[in-house]
């Protein structure tokens, strides 16, 4: 389990994360969503090792992260940012092989190599497996670095928009894999997500933020209610059931009026 408490994070005097805490089981995924600027990347650099929180705790199979050592973090937990690097001048392979640097002595094994080449098969990368990195879209580039975090083969996963520079057919690729693997490695996935439908079609748990504060948890249909729409981001909206999910459709921001021609 992972568990955190009265988490709190500042960056010179504004108050990122307050007061923030949560579980995630191993066979879950959970979604943080919230409005632009509430903290859902600071909470993953915390979980991470990233940046240090001034209050509170993170426990990883009930041991605190603060007196873990780097490379025993890098074990437990991979984090694939929302950021793409501008430069990274390796092939694919190289990339990916990257993710398996906390397992090895001093050099790659053959079973890395091999593990390596069976998730770019996997994930449908293999036919660009020695192409270099820069040359990647946008969208490439993002599956190769989650192709990295597999590699790393942690209990946990910490992903920061994992679909946000992938066009609709790959976001749902994606998100099924994802899913997928965290139901049949018996892992956790964390994901930062501004799309409230994907998150809720794909998430078992979501925890809604609001001014870097916890405003609600528990399953998609009780997060994804039209108060809390409402209340955190400011929208009215409808929510209609699909296939067990609730979708989201906003109609209008509050105090907003559509114009109409006459």
């Amino acid at each position: 389990m992972l568990r955190i408490d009265g988490l709190d994070f500042r960056y010179k005097s504004k108050n990122i994360l307050k007061d923030v805490g949560m579980e995630l089981n191993r066979g879950e995924v959970l979604s943080v969503v919230g409005p632009n600027g509430t903290g859902k990347t600071t909470l993953l650099k915390c979980i991470a090792g990233i940046m240090k929180p001034g209050k509170g705790t993170i426990l990883i199979d009930g041991e605190d992260i603060s007196q873990m050592k780097i490379q025993k973090i890098a074990k437990s937990v991979a984090y694939v940012p929302q950021s793409l690097p501008s430069r990274f001048p390796i092939t694919v392979f190289d990339a990916v092989l990257m993710g398996r640097r906390p397992h090895i002595a001093w050099k790659p094994r053959q079973k890395d190599l091999e593990l390596v080449a069976a998730i770019l098969k996997n994930m449908h990368l293999h036919d660009i497996a020695l192409q270099d990195f820069d040359q990647l879209s946008g969208g490439q580039k993002q599956k190769v670095l989650l192709a990295r975090a597999v590699a790393q083969d942690t209990d946990y996963l910490l992903l920061d928009e994992p679909t946000s520079n992938l066009d609709l057919k790959h976001q749902m690729e994606a998100m099924v894999m994802i899913y997928n693997m965290v139901k049949k490695k018996k892992v956790a996935a964390i994901l930062a997500m501004h799309d409230l439908n994907l998150s809720s079609r794909f998430s078992d748990r979501m925890v809604m933020l609001k001014a870097g504060r916890v405003f609600c948890s528990g399953e998609p249909r009780q997060v994804m209610t039209v108060e809390n729409i409402k209340s955190v981001y400011g929208v009215e909206a409808e929510i209609i059931p699909t296939n067990g999910h609730p979708y989201i459709l906003p109609t209008m921001p509050v105090n907003e009026q559509k114009i109409t021609e006459n």
